[in-house]
């Protein structure tokens, strides 16, 4: 049974984990340092235990002391119960939830562990924004893909904004980091997938006509907001694809996009 403890002042050294998380470049530099990450909200707590990340502590508000006491029960990690005003000062915005975990994070798989066992794989390129990454996995969950690869500089998944979008899909997914850019793409059609690049360009074939879904194994490469797949990423690709537009609009949401693309690559499988 975990402890439950009332704190009364912000600077308390036990509250380290919940300090400055609106400070992105802080965050997204101390978290994967430290081996940790913030779940918020009950839901998304609850996902990341079920998922088997081990809790380190709790930040709870008095109201949530009673909705969590399950969780509360079950874990040995310090239960930390604050004024929303103190939660507020600690972490640098009001928490709606009301409810904070800091979670320890697992070892990443490498990516020849995913693709051995994937057939629909979703590699990201330079995906930066949180929100996107969050709801790409978000889709990629709800849709049948079977893991995701980031190149290097793809944004964090486990940052508390990522996590918060994706609802806790995040937990859904494995995921891996290439360790090279584009050079890492000769692993992924190396395992047998083909390398499908989704892009707006007119050159490339509409999803219908590729039909990814009748395909043993695939890799559907996502770029940016804005700037899309790299010239690099574009040359390294088997096949162009891209999702038949009307009224004059020419792209989508890198989000929404992903989401259309991931239903015409798994159109058709067994789902669990």
């Amino acid at each position: 049974m975990a402890d439950l403890i009332t704190v009364e002042e912000p600077d308390d050294p036990r509250l380290r984990d919940y300090t400055g998380l609106t400070d992105v470049e802080l965050r997204r530099k101390r978290e994967p340092a430290e081996g940790l990450f913030i779940a918020e909200g009950e839901k998304v707590i609850r996902r990341a235990k079920d998922a088997g990340y081990e809790m380190r502590s709790m930040l709870l508000s008095a109201k949530w002391v009673d909705v969590m006491r399950d969780v509360i029960d079950e874990l040995p990690a310090p239960v930390y119960a604050v004024s929303p005003e103190l939660a507020e000062q600690v972490t640098g915005y009001h928490v709606h939830r009301g409810a904070l975990a800091s979670m320890q994070r697992k070892p990443l798989p490498t990516p020849d562990d995913l693709l051995q066992t994937a057939r629909r794989v979703v590699v990201m390129e330079s995906v930066n924004d949180h929100t996107n990454i969050g709801a790409i996995f978000r889709s990629a969950a709800a849709l049948g893909m079977d893991a995701v690869l980031l190149s290097p500089d793809c944004a964090d998944p486990l940052y508390r904004r990522s996590v918060k979008v994706s609802m806790g899909a995040v937990f859904s997914v494995p995921y891996a980091r290439l360790d090279t850019w584009p050079k890492g793409l000769e692993t992924v059609r190396e395992a047998g997938f083909a390398l499908l690049a989704l892009t707006p360009d007119e050159k490339a074939k509409s999803l219908d006509e590729v039909a990814p879904h009748r395909m043993d194994r695939v890799a559907l490469m996502l770029g940016a907001e804005g700037d899309g797949l790299s010239t690099q990423a574009l040359v390294a690709a088997d096949e162009w694809v891209r999702i038949p537009m009307a009224h004059g609009v020419d792209s989508l949401n890198v989000g929404a996009a992903a989401a259309v693309a991931f239903y015409a690559v798994a159109t058709g499988r067994p789902q669990p």
